[in-house]
């Protein structure tokens, strides 16, 4: 009996270490606000540095046409997770309950009950970090800033109760860090890793050694961005490194993928990181058009690399489009995941990413976010905001500049009867929820319409720093600032009274300067004027005259404002004509 007893624990050990052996390692990196052009295989722009990023597109595939479910945190971490379009249960925007998301079955919960070991690292934006393990994860490491953090295990894989943990690296790092140490903890047991970095969203927080990385003149806003990319970079360097120590590479899937696209906040202002925490995160959408909070390319159109040597070939670029909901349909595919079909919106992109399906992955994907909703049929997408309507054919216009409504009626009418019928299906139904805010009109108008992005203040004005919802920022005061090429085209015509571009709502701790870089229409007395904290108007002792000279070359004039306390209000006075601004921004 006892020999009987012997052989049965041998064969229940060997049918689980080939039921180990068989079942491959999954690895879902998730960048947050992170702009399409900022992934140096792109080839897009040439600041970018990401070498183990290009390393891992080269083992695998670059997916030219990757999309997000949503141009916002919340709606497409959902999406991801549960592997179904979010609307299908009321998650449409971060301001949604998760009342449904909490009904639904993560693809965390469906590998762990197959036995794989689950961990999530970096940021949640499901609720409270402590009910993660709620939602299939076994290890949580919720670290996305300096701030306490929700963790039952250490960045070196011990475990510990959940409960807060004071912050032990900078919170890339330490994601990483956590995420390889599981790795060397599990190497023998199939793993589901999310590894969820907040970077580069805002507050824009890197280390000077990842700052220092980047030396040279550019915004201070984009070094951090190209900073905290690099820490990111360095972590999938560190993961890979790692499977690589332990014979793992050839049994991992890897997706890294951005959750939306940057917030440009139209014109990319560099303002001071502490003093305008939120604004452009530094990041870039280039060649797409539009930001995050629009279903137009640049909104959710996003970084996509999948990558699985000895299973997917390497060195390939995938046109077709895909989504991110096809992230779970993979992972039950290629773990035998009993799930029924309904319960996922995707599809298993292996058998077309190792070429034994030719076909798209897709006929048509769909999206619906607040009071947009778009879809993209071959090259054909029609685009929808509120009342407004467009098509384009995105093979000759990836930019979306140029609306083909007009000319192909009869496509966009096929378009929008199938978007109709797709989001009548969703909690709640409809193309949209609601009117268009102000702030979406305003991005419709900038992006779409070719518009500046104007205000009524006395005159209309161009803002030349957008916050959140286009409330904060540079406007003109007896004069007309209209954005026009990527440049600020001030006016004024008026001799009575005094023309400026002011900015309020500011507390700038000094010393503080204003650099402004322009092309003067003519020779003539300039100034810059400011209020300290308690200072009710402008006293005459709080302004720093600067001479303009009329030049076809641009002049830059960095003007020291010798301040006593916090800046909280700034005008930058110009002489009556009209000048080309390039650049305005807060040194510190």
């Amino acid at each position: 009996m006892k020999d009987i007893l012997a052989v049965l624990v041998v064969v229940f050990a060997f049918n689980s270490a080939v039921s180990a052996e068989t079942k491959p390692n999954i690895i879902v990196f998730y960048t947050d606000d992170h702009g399409y052009a900022d992934l140096g295989i792109h080839g897009v722009i040439n600041d970018i540095r990401t070498p183990h990023l290009d390393a891992l597109a080269r083992s695998g595939v670059v997916v030219r046409n990757g999309y997000s479910t949503a141009p916002q945190c919340v709606p497409s971490r959902g999406g991801l997770l549960t592997g179904k379009f979010q609307g299908r249960f009321n998650l449409d925007n971060n301001g949604s309950t998760l009342d449904g998301f909490n009904q639904e079955t993560t693809i965390a919960t469906r590998l762990q009950r197959a036995g794989y070991v689950t961990a999530q690292f970096g940021k949640w934006h499901l609720g409270p970090t402590s009910e993660i393990p709620k939602h299939g994860f076994k290890h949580v490491y919720a670290q996305h800033g300096p701030q306490k953090f929700s963790a039952n295990v250490t960045a070196d894989g011990k475990d510990r109760p959940m409960s807060d943990l004071a912050p032990e690296m900078y919170h890339i790092d330490g994601c990483s860090r956590a995420a390889a140490s599981v790795i060397e903890r599990y190497q023998e047991q199939p793993f589901f890793l999310y590894i969820a970095y907040r970077a580069p969203h805002t507050p824009l927080d890197a280390p000077i050694k990842y700052t220092d990385r980047f030396p040279g003149s550019m915004p201070e806003r984009r070094r951090q961005a190209l900073a905290m990319l690099s820490a990111v970079d360095d972590g999938v360097g560190l993961v890979t490194d790692t499977l690589r120590k332990h014979g793992l590479t050839e049994r991992t899937l890897i997706f890294f993928i951005g959750d939306n696209g940057a917030p440009l906040k139209i014109h990319k202002t560099d303002s001071p990181l502490k003093g305008d925490p939120g604004g452009w995160d530094g990041s870039l959408n280039t060649p797409l058009n539009g930001e995050k909070g629009m279903l137009a390319e640049g909104g959710m159109h996003v970084p996509f690399l999948v990558a699985w040597p000895g299973k997917i070939p390497k060195n390939q670029t995938f046109d077709h489009p895909v989504t991110t909901l096809d992230v779970a349909a993979t992972a039950a595919g290629i773990a035998n995941l009993d799930v029924n079909a309904r319960d996922l919106d995707g599809v298993n992109l292996v058998p077309y990413l190792n070429g034994e399906i030719q076909a798209p992955p897709h006929e048509r994907l769909m999206w619906r976010w607040s009071a947009q909703s778009a879809i993209r049929k071959g090259n054909w997408k029609l685009l929808r905001g509120g009342e407004r309507e467009y098509l384009y054919d995105l093979n000759s216009d990836l930019g979306e500049k140029h609306n083909l409504a007009a000319q192909h009626p009869d496509i966009a009418g096929r378009l929008r009867a199938e978007l109709k019928a797709w989001s009548d299906e969703l909690t709640p139904p409809g193309l949209a929820l609601g009117p268009m805010a102000q702030t979406w009109n305003d991005y419709f108008d900038v992006y779409l319409e070719g518009k500046a992005a104007v205000t009524s203040s006395g005159l209309k004005s161009a803002k030349t720093v957008v916050d959140e919802g286009l409330t904060n920022g540079w406007e003109a005061r007896n004069a007309t600032l209209v954005a026009k090429d990527g440049l600020l085209e001030f006016t004024s015509q008026q001799d009575d009274k005094p023309a400026f571009i002011t900015r309020s709502r500011l507390r700038l701790a000094p010393p503080v300067s204003v650099r402004i870089v322009l092309k003067a229409a003519a020779i003539g007395p300039a100034a810059v004027a400011w209020r300290e904290d308690g200072e009710k108007d402008f006293l005459p002792t709080r302004r720093t005259a600067f001479q303009l000279v009329a030049a076809t070359e641009w002049q830059t004039h960095d003007v020291s404002l010798p301040a006593s306390n916090n800046v909280i209000h700034v005008r930058v006075h110009l002489p009556k004509g009209t000048h080309l601004i390039r650049e305005i921004e807060f040194k510190r």
